[in-house]
């Protein structure tokens, strides 16, 4: 079996160059956002990526993400209080139904009438409630290895990313205690999250070789420990979804598929696409199967379009 740090290894060799992003700041709700574009493609509607993590900018999903830019535009940018974009007042009051109401005033800012959504992990949870509130601004939707539309998956992720570790990796998360993180202690969240991040592959070789950033924000802290605190069900919310929508899947994720069958199971027209050999990352552990998946999906026209 080849190792996956040298299939996506071989298969970047394969790929155009990494475009260069361009920074602007689009004022939106009263906040400044930075806001991250490749260049226009004609013909193809922009696709607005939505990183997760919670507590993290852009920079998660970039250039993890550049190979979608050789279709269309991609569009990135830093949540409230995250990266680069300001905080609202009273960031500790900040709630995950903030954020995605924040998409559809960007892309009205951006003169964008309508466009295509790809949220990963946190960030498939911020896509999917924003697609319910933007029906007519989003054409289609996909959820990336996206949290479940209700919290039950919460209280098994601990348990199941120890047990996926061994020797110093296991040591480090099973010191911390996961209650801990009901309260928005910016610094704890940031531990926490690199510490539980090797969990997230089925490769350990190339769990090892990538690292999120060290970021800490209040507000992304206020908001990760406000959902794991009081617990969401959106299911009400995403039935009001009219984008056609892929949720695409690692089978090695610690979010089971079972969870993006049971959302799929609500939203009106969706997909379930199943990666397997890949965890929570699939565009790093399986690329080739994970782009061409969602190419294809973006690529196609809706009825009417």
């Amino acid at each position: 079996m080849i190792a996956a740090r040298t299939r996506y290894t071989s298969w970047r060799k394969t790929q155009p160059r990494t475009p260069r992003l361009v920074q602007q700041t689009v004022r939106a709700r009263g906040l400044e956002f930075a806001v991250f574009t490749t260049p226009e493609v004609a013909g193809a509607p922009p696709l607005m990526c939505v990183n997760g993590g919670m507590i993290y900018s852009h920079a998660l999903l970039w250039p993890a993400l550049s190979s979608l830019a050789t279709s269309r535009q991609i569009i990135l940018y830093d949540l409230r209080g995250r990266g680069a974009s300001t905080a609202a007042p009273g960031p500790r009051q900040s709630r995950i139904e903030f954020d995605a109401g924040d998409l559809p005033a960007i892309r009205e800012a951006l003169g964008i009438a309508r466009w295509d959504l790809l949220g990963h992990s946190w960030g498939g949870g911020i896509a999917m409630l924003a697609a319910a509130r933007d029906p007519l601004g989003v054409r289609r939707l996909v959820l990336a290895d996206a949290v479940g539309s209700t919290s039950e998956w919460i209280a098994d992720l601990h348990p199941a990313a120890l047990a996926r570790l061994e020797g110093r990796e296991r040591a480090i998360l099973d010191a911390l205690d996961p209650r801990l993180l009901h309260d928005d202690n910016p610094e704890l969240h940031a531990e926490y999250s690199r510490a539980i991040y090797p969990a997230w592959f089925v490769d350990r070789e190339l769990g090892g070789a990538f690292a999120p950033p060290r970021e800490t924000s209040v507000t992304g802290s206020s908001v990760a420990a406000r959902l794991r605190r009081e617990g969401y069900d959106w299911r009400a919310d995403i039935r009001a979804i009219a984008a056609t929508t892929l949720l695409v899947h690692g089978d090695g994720d610690l979010l089971s598929v079972a969870l993006a069958q049971a959302t799929a199971s609500v939203i009106p027209r969706a997909e379930v696409a199943v990666v397997a050999g890949a965890g929570h990352m699939p565009f790093w552990e399986q690329p080739e199967a994970f782009f061409g998946t969602v190419q294809t999906f973006l690529a196609a026209r809706d009825r009417g379009a």
